[in-house]
């Protein structure tokens, strides 16, 4: 089959919103390096657009009705956005979720200790990384520290242009030999990435006393204080424009936030000029959640009970709580689960880009390639579609026909050659539901490194086919 580049179809037009919805993506990623901070971003984005906090409404004893906008964070680490539609909720929704953790290094509980003069922070990695790609990196610390009193101070070390970064520090090239003989995985320790903060003693006294001082006088922390702290490391530094010609983001995080920025982006539309899903029949929503890299468990992740409870709620305040059928009384609990049910889903996460410099890992007819537009993945899993969903033909028919109405460039991958490996998403939580789901969103090279690199103008497809799912998927 022909593969189209959707750099091929654009005008000046769809040139000039290449670029602005790039520039807005670059800023929800410099915005949003933590799950914490990407969805205090996704809120003040929704309600710069006429969102309302639906625990609010909840509390008020307000109802809803179609057209409104409403949206919930769970423990400011999840969220979900809910545009209103004018068809019962019971008759399903139009359902694109995200995950916004991404591959990291976090601190342990008991971090901070001195050897040989200098000072470290003991680390524990986050998700699939490579342990060799997070060495002699500058790095920052992100997150926050709650006190025993229930204050707490917010940390972001290392994003300005004037703040100090930290560094993993590796083996220099001279004294290597012995390290050339061994496997990659034998030769970098997962207890040897410690972050390295600070080399200066004051006073007579030892570096880690001058580093406490520092932190207790800069953010009135204590050392016992790292027990109830959620700090993250992440390469410091912004979201940049990759290539001569500018085509392509090169940025951390982008697996998978750069799903989760077209997602949001799709349902809140652009002012005037893109209305979002105003006018939709059925209820659309976003949903963004934790927890995926490390298998979508805890209180914030796709396996917890969260959307549930929202959706829960959705129905309760539209009216539909309760009814009559000619048979018999209908239960909420019924109608909640047949709102599950007839839902319609896009599970919106990255895929692998194909990349001529690892050829064998890849099968080139299925893979996914940057610049080609939307990446649908039909299944997931690993060796036999271990561990996938599948989905079902018709949903995909129907899926190539909105796209191809809506002029939406798009392609069909598998996350590379058989047996070579595999992964998951959210997908076949979702489908425990019975509604209907694929993996859909953007591709990219360097998956899971520091530094990812996807395409512009796959994000403004994404953009594209996600606002017609939202409206038009039945």
């Amino acid at each position: 089959m022909e593969r189209k580049n959707a750099w091929n179809f654009y005008n000046e037009q769809d040139l000039a919103a290449v670029e602005e919805l790039s520039i807005r993506y670059r800023r929800f990623l410099d915005a949003g390096k933590t799950e914490r901070e990407c969805a205090a971003e996704s809120v003040r984005m929704a309600r710069e657009a006429g969102y309302r906090d639906l625990l609010q409404m909840i509390h008020q004893g307000a109802s809803l009705k179609p057209g409104d906008k409403v949206y919930i964070s769970f423990m400011e680490k999840s969220a979900a956005f809910f545009r209103i539609g004018t068809e019962p909720l019971e008759q399903g929704m139009n359902i694109i979720g995200a995950h916004i953790d991404s591959p990291r290094l976090d601190l342990k509980q008991v971090p901070c200790y001195e050897e040989a003069g200098n000072v470290y922070l003991d680390t524990h990695y986050y998700g699939g990384i490579k342990k060799y790609q997070w060495f002699a990196l500058p790095l920052a610390l992100h997150g926050i520290v709650v006190r025993k009193d229930g204050t707490w101070a917010r940390l972001s070390v290392g994003e300005k242009e004037d703040d100090p970064v930290f560094v993993i520090t590796d083996l220099l090239p001279h004294l290597g030999r012995e390290r050339n003989e061994q496997k990659v995985k034998d030769f970098f320790d997962a207890e040897k990435m410690d972050l390295l903060i600070g080399n200066r003693p004051v006073k007579e006294q030892d570096v880690k006393q001058h580093i406490l001082e520092i932190l207790s006088e800069t953010y009135q922390i204590q050392e016992e204080d790292f027990l109830s702290a959620e700090l993250e490391i992440v390469p410091a530094g912004r979201a940049r424009e990759c290539g001569l010609d500018r085509s392509m983001v090169l940025s951390y995080g982008q697996d998978d936030r750069s799903c989760a920025f077209a997602a949001l982006h799709a349902l809140l539309g652009d002012g005037d000029k893109e209305p979002g899903t105003q006018g939709c029949g059925r209820t659309a929503c976003c949903l963004l959640v934790d927890k995926e890299e490390t298998g979508s468990n805890g209180a914030t992740g796709m396996k917890s009970r969260f959307f549930e409870n929202a959706a829960a709620e959705i129905l309760a305040m539209t009216g539909e709580a309760f009814g009559k059928t000619p048979i018999q009384e209908v239960t909420f609990d019924l109608r909640l689960r047949r709102a599950l049910l007839h839902s319609r889903m896009l599970s919106a996460d990255v895929s692998a880009a194909y990349d001529p410099a690892f050829e064998k890992y890849f099968e080139k007819k299925n893979s996914a390639y940057l610049g080609n537009g939307l990446v649908f993945n039909k299944y997931s899993g690993g060796g036999g579609k271990s561990g996938a969903n599948d989905a079902n033909p018709e949903y995909m028919a129907k899926l190539r026909r909105i796209m191809e109405e809506h002029h939406v460039t798009f392609q069909t991958a598998e996350l590379g050659a058989v047996d070579q490996g595999g992964g998951g998403t959210i997908a076949y939580i979702m489908a425990k539901y019975g509604m209907e789901v694929i993996d859909c969103g953007l591709a990219v090279l360097s998956m899971h490194a520091p530094w990812e690199a996807t395409s512009k103008a796959d994000l403004y497809e994404a953009v594209k086919g996600y606002r017609a799912f939202y409206k038009k998927m039945l």
